[in-house]
């Protein structure tokens, strides 16, 4: 009988000390789960110093530890009802996996081509949903630090019509402006404009009414402006404004026409097949 307890005396602290004992590969633990080596593996982005490895992993480790700490508080504290989430689980796994399938026979099926034709007949049939929120412009401009070699000429230059001039006044922009745009043919929010030119009005479109060539200088730089074209807000947006806005929304129906003409064939299909009943 002595010999009995004897042995089962030291099984029970022979299995005590094997469950105090720490396993290798563990780099911490919270009641009786462990975190391991294999799991920081990836955390650290390659090229990362060591300094900042060791910081990255020290903040990972202290985020499973309470994390852990808080959920088994939460468990503690919380029914079983509570903390039955399998159902929104479940859910949300459906969800992602729907989700999955419909983004995959996108890519596989999605026709991505759209026509200059086809973006300006929904144009015309859709112009009221196309009004300006700002101001737009088509503009030249060029910006020059004072007293520049080249001043006199851009002041010469930058209300041409002439194709030749507009070639001039590009190249020697391009070695020794500041800053400069040519693309009149680009509309663009006149408010960006006003972010590159001190100009101060409190009424934008006023200004734009009365003002085509504007002319200025600050503390720092000259600057030259010539204003081909505008449009006022809250008026009809043009179509090559409005272009590639167009393009996202025909892409956009036909991704959620492709999404349902499957739908409803998944479903005509499994009524011809029995796959299911309503009871």
């Amino acid at each position: 009988m002595k010999k009995l307890l004897i042995v089962s005396l030291f099984l029970i602290v022979l299995f005590g000390c094997r469950s105090n004992k720490k396993p290798d590969d563990a780099v911490a633990k919270v009641y009786d789960e462990y975190l391991y080596k294999i799991d920081l593996v990836g955390i650290v982005p390659k090229g990362t110093s060591s300094k900042d490895s060791a910081q990255i992993i020290n903040s990972y480790i202290n985020n499973w530890v309470n994390q852990k700490l808080l959920l088994k508080k939460a468990e503690k504290n919380l029914d079983k009802k509570q903390i039955d989430f399998e159902k929104q689980l479940n859910d949300y796994k459906n969800s992602l996996i729907i989700y999955a399938y419909e983004q995959e026979l996108i890519k596989q099926k999605l026709d991505t081509v759209i026509s200059d034709k086809e973006i300006a007949t929904y144009y015309q049939k859709n112009q009221n949903d196309f009004q300006l929120r700002d101001n737009i412009i088509k503009v030249i401009f060029v910006k020059l630090p004072l007293k520049s070699q080249i001043e006199n000429k851009v002041k010469a230059l930058y209300k041409s019509e002439s194709e030749a001039d507009r070639k001039t006044l590009i190249t020697i922009c391009k070695k020794d402006a500041i800053n400069c745009f040519f693309e009149d043919n680009s509309w663009l929010f006149f408010s960006d404009l006003l972010k590159e030119i001190p100009i101060k009005t409190y009424n934008q479109e006023e200004y734009l009414q009365n003002h085509r060539y504007v002319e200025m200088q600050d503390s720092l730089y000259s600057y030259y402006v010539n204003i081909k074209g505008f449009k006022i807000k809250e008026g009809i947006s043009p179509l090559s404004f409005e272009k590639e806005n167009i393009k996202n929304i025909i892409i956009n129906k036909r991704k959620l026409k492709l999404i349902e003409e499957m739908r409803n064939e998944t479903f005509k299909e499994a009524i011809k097949k029995g796959d299911f009943k309503i009871y």
